[in-house]
């Protein structure tokens, strides 16, 4: 999931959210941006009608307008990208019908706020992956973080057990056996020293001068001009990595041919192609289907 903030009160009032991930305003409005044409209840969609996806800006929107300016019209398809600066607004715009999909998340993140909302979103195609990294502007290696040095860490229910795996792996903490991307501070075992400073993820990289170190979500990274091929002190490998972001919609939309056109398009070797020239091994295609 490759982006800045604070949970509007509409947000946490819709999804009575713990998630505490990022919220405050989208870009655009999603309530002017009403999605009728593909029908949840099995209708037909009206393939006339522009599909509207909700995205995070980067890399998310930057690979969906690419689509849009450069293949969608091939395919017959009328794309429209609206960008939201959080990641509880997307889904909730496509819960409610005010978009006809988003593509911001990985499948933990969903699942849990599928859980939390009981919410309908289900994932279509899997198309990218962000390497999570642990970055400084403090110490210039992994070597160098020592104990009594504070690290920032995503406070939602999935980012935080991510980095903190990515932590362990790199034995800077200890975790209980068997907690996997569940991990929580409590789960720590051993803190070797360090302090956690729990943010929303999409605040984390404005932190980063006022802690040693943090773990920033790849989006959230390249929106701080951060470059995560070179910047991280370390990364988060991709082989076997469960966090590919998708393109999702309501459950019963997954036909919309209009979806399926997309859904073709984000997977194909022009996109590929895209997503490594540009983003140079910070961001790295993970086309396929997506797991149950």
């Amino acid at each position: 999931m490759r982006k800045n903030i604070k949970l509007t009160a509409l947000a946490a009032t819709a999804t009575a959210l713990t998630l505490g991930l990022t919220a405050c305003g989208s870009s655009s409005d999603p309530s002017s941006a009403k999605a009728d044409g593909g029908k949840a209840d099995g209708g037909k969609a009206d393939e006339s009608k522009p599909l509207v996806i909700a995205a995070s800006p980067s890399p998310h929107a930057d690979i969906l307008n690419f689509v849009k300016d450069k293949l969608a019209a091939k395919e017959g398809l009328k794309l429209e990208v609206k960008e939201f600066t959080d990641y509880v607004l997307p889904n909730t715009a496509t819960e409610q019908g005010q978009v006809d999909g988003n593509y911001f998340q990985h499948k933990p993140y969903l699942d849990d706020f599928n859980k939390k909302n009981n919410t309908h979103v289900v994932p279509v195609v899997n198309v990218h992956l962000e390497p999570l990294g642990l970055y400084s502007r403090k110490v210039k290696a992994l070597s160098d973080i020592k104990a009594g040095q504070t690290i920032a860490v995503p406070n939602d229910t999935t980012n935080e057990g991510r980095a903190l795996q990515l932590l362990a792996a790199n034995n800077l903490i200890t975790l209980k056996e068997g907690v996997g991307t569940s991990a929580k501070l409590s789960d720590i075992t051993d803190k070797k020293g360090l302090e956690f400073k729990e943010l929303e993820a999409a605040t984390v990289p404005r932190a980063l001068g006022d802690v040693d170190a943090a773990v920033i979500n790849g989006n959230y990274a390249l929106e701080a001009n951060l470059a995560p091929a070179k910047d991280a002190l370390v990364l988060e490998k991709a082989e076997g990595n469960p966090y590919a972001n998708f393109l999702a919609v309501k459950d019963g939309n997954q036909n919309d041919p209009r979806i399926q056109k997309l859904a073709k398009l984000l997977n194909s070797d022009d996109v590929k192609k895209f997503i490594e020239e540009k983003y140079q091994g910070s961001v790295v295609p993970a086309f396929g289907t997506p797991a149950s």
